[in-house]
């Protein structure tokens, strides 16, 4: 199973404080409002661990960190994770849950909330985890059709009695970490999934009134926009501290409509640490930061152990390949854009099955980190692939690969664009199209070319995805899809075994998928008698200037070439861009003369209509055609037109 976690950067806000007046957090300091017989109460919090638990690096520094921070504290102590602890990670082909569970025993927190990785191993297996795991998983708002309570292996709450302050803990997942992050049919199960927005306060109130506790902990594993709402429901401010998961945000403490709001980023990269001053059985102030897990902290011995122990059974640590460039397994840009390492996983996808395309989806490809130049280890690449997923091949016709293609697209105007900015949310091999990120677009997905050539809505290609995929995860409509052939090997395997015949490899961006916003009118094309093709442009309203170095003419085998020289007229509206047409020539490879020869012009542009979110710039797209035509002792040159 694939998330959609991502983590687009750092947010750099400093945020602490707060009194309670009225049952509404304020801003102020914690000193402030110390008195006769109030409590301290220290909440530690981490979530997201996934790939981290599969290796000797950050988690065990994470555990020691927890120590070191339960040791300082003055007054009672609270731990508790934000969910998605147990996948993916590169250790589930030998361990499964085991690895991440056995490192947090040593951990002991005091509750966690089930996420949806903690549904990678299936529904049935949430039981295991529960029975292997010294400590309560929590899940509030996900309850039994028949009864209404925690389902099988959960517990709907925990409350914990320390030093006579009483903590009562909820965990709460939204749809988008069930429904729409796995391929369990919920409902038919016997599930019932209740708004987070009204259990959670209800929940809140119930623990306050009925079991008398005095403070109330939420573990959202909804992200940190849902976290928010369900605090602007919780009307009378019963929930205290809102502990979030799910997508990977740097976010510290901050009050949101009463309640405290934090979430420690992923993959053990930061401890929250929330101060909790507590009298007559309500919070009357707070302090809270995010501690980075550093290298200077001591990796806890046992974790280390834990952790080298399952490495060693599948040899992780062997090189399989030497990389010359480096490859980026970073969210952010798997999930915007075409990646090296995105076309490597999916050109193996596709030689392993022989296929005519292969698709991966973006949240298929984890640890968000980039891998080399140098030696890459098998415990690299199943670190990137940790899901058990194997390689299906489907036969679809083109009409519904374009409609695949398509299913991935957001828009810059959606909710998700405005968030994350427009995305293309997949990586492939085999197919070629640009793609357009905008709700008023005719089309998301066209030009589409399938080993070079257009696409035929009405034929089959046989289309390589992962079974996660080929089940309509990630919102992939491939579930009723004719299976062609699976191999029953893990994707991650099929991708160390295409490594391992390779010996060095460099892999490059090659334009298979090409954003576009605006489309430039046909050119007036001439020859300037000097070996030089100009074109000229009439611009776009929206166009106020261009970034000359990113004008780029492409072929479709991937090659490309920088125009030489790039003009915008604001006054006049024109853009020129000049090539040199034997450059032009050796970028489009052996042709034939009179050969016509389709090429893509693309250019960024600063937009006085679009607001990007993620990319810098707006882009322009020109379709150019060029004729090869023979000249002296052999040498082939092009006139555009």
């Amino acid at each position: 199973m694939m998330s959609r976690n991502r983590d687009y950067g750092r947010r750099e806000v400093l945020r602490a404080g707060g009194i309670v007046l009225g049952g509404s957090v304020l801003s102020g300091s914690a000193a402030a409002a110390d008195g006769d017989g109030s409590t301290t109460l220290t909440l530690l919090s981490y979530n997201d661990v996934q790939t981290a638990a599969a290796e000797d690096k950050k988690f065990p520094r994470l555990v020691t960190l927890i120590e070191q921070r339960r040791a300082a504290a003055d007054g009672p102590v609270v731990v508790v994770g934000g969910g998605d602890q147990i996948g993916p990670h590169a250790l589930s082909p030998v361990s499964q849950w085991r690895a991440p569970v056995d490192v947090l025993n040593e951990v002991g927190p005091d509750a966690d909330v089930i996420g949806n990785h903690e549904f990678d191993y299936g529904l049935d297996a949430v039981s295991d985890v529960t029975e292997d795991s010294d400590f309560p998983w929590l899940a509030t708002n996900l309850v039994d059709s028949d009864t209404g309570e925690a389902f099988d292996g959960t517990e709907s709450t925990r409350v914990v009695e320390q030093d006579g302050v009483s903590v009562g803990i909820i965990g709460l997942v939204d749809e988008g970490a069930t429904f729409g992050k796995t391929n369990i049919e919920f409902n038919e199960r016997g599930l019932t999934l209740e708004d987070y927005t009204e259990t959670g306060p209800a929940e809140a109130k119930r623990l306050k009134e009925d079991e008398g506790v005095d403070v109330v902990v939420a573990l959202a594993h909804t992200g940190v926009p849902d976290a928010e709402a369900l605090a602007e429901a919780d009307a009378d401010d019963d929930i205290d501290v809102v502990v979030v998961g799910d997508d990977e945000l740097e976010y510290p403490p901050a009050e949101v409509s009463g309640s405290i709001v934090s979430e420690a980023q992923a993959r053990a990269n930061f401890l929250s640490e929330i101060t909790l001053t507590v009298a007559d059985g309500a919070v009357t102030s707070w302090e809270g930061e995010l501690i980075p897990v550093t290298d200077d902290i001591e990796k806890d011995p046992t974790a280390s152990d834990i952790i080298n122990d399952y490495r060693a059974e599948v040899s992780l640590d062997s090189p399989v390949v030497e990389t010359e460039t480096a490859l980026d397994a970073t969210f952010s840009s798997n999930y915007h854009r075409e990646t090296n390492y995105g076309n490597l996983i999916t050109d193996a996808m596709r030689e392993r099955a022989d296929a005519d395309v292969a698709i991966t989806n973006a949240g298929g490809i984890r640890s968000d980190s980039v891998y080399g130049p140098g030696e890459i280890t098998g415990g690299d690449v199943f670190n990137t692939l940790p899901f058990p997923n194997t390689l299906v091949t489907l036969e679809l016709t083109g009409d519904e690969l374009v409609e695949t293609l398509e299913s991935q697209i957001v828009t810059l105007e959606s909710g998700g664009g405005q968030e994350f900015g427009e995305e293309v949310t997949q990586q492939v091999s085999g197919v070629r199209f640009e793609w357009v990120p905008h709700d008023d677009a005719d089309e998301l997905v066209r030009d589409v070319r399938v080993g070079g050539e257009p696409l035929d809505g009405d034929a089959t290609y046989e289309v390589a995805v992962n079974s996660f995929m080929a089940g309509g995860g990630s919102g992939y409509p491939l579930g009723d899809k004719p299976v062609l052939a699976e191999t029953g090997e893990l994707l991650a395997t099929t991708v160390v075994d295409y490594l391992e015949g390779k010996g060095t490899i460099a892999p490059r961006v090659e334009g298979r998928m090409q954003r576009v916003d605006r489309d430039l009118p046909d050119a007036s094309v001439t020859v300037d008698g000097n070996g030089k093709v100009v074109c000229q442009f009439d611009a776009p309203d929206d166009v106020e200037s261009v970034a000359e170095d990113t004008v780029d003419v492409w072929a479709l085998d991937g090659e490309h070439l920088g125009a030489e020289k790039v003009v915008f007229d604001a006054d006049e509206r024109t853009l020129v861009v000049r090539v040199d047409d034997g450059d032009l020539a050796e970028t489009v490879g052996d042709a034939d003369d009179g050969d016509e020869i389709p090429l893509d012009l693309y250019a960024e542009y600063e937009s006085s209509e679009f607001d990007h979110v993620y990319f810098e710039r707006s882009r322009l797209n020109a379709d150019v055609e060029a004729v090869v035509e023979q000249r002296g002792r052999g040498r082939n040159a092009l006139a555009a037109r």
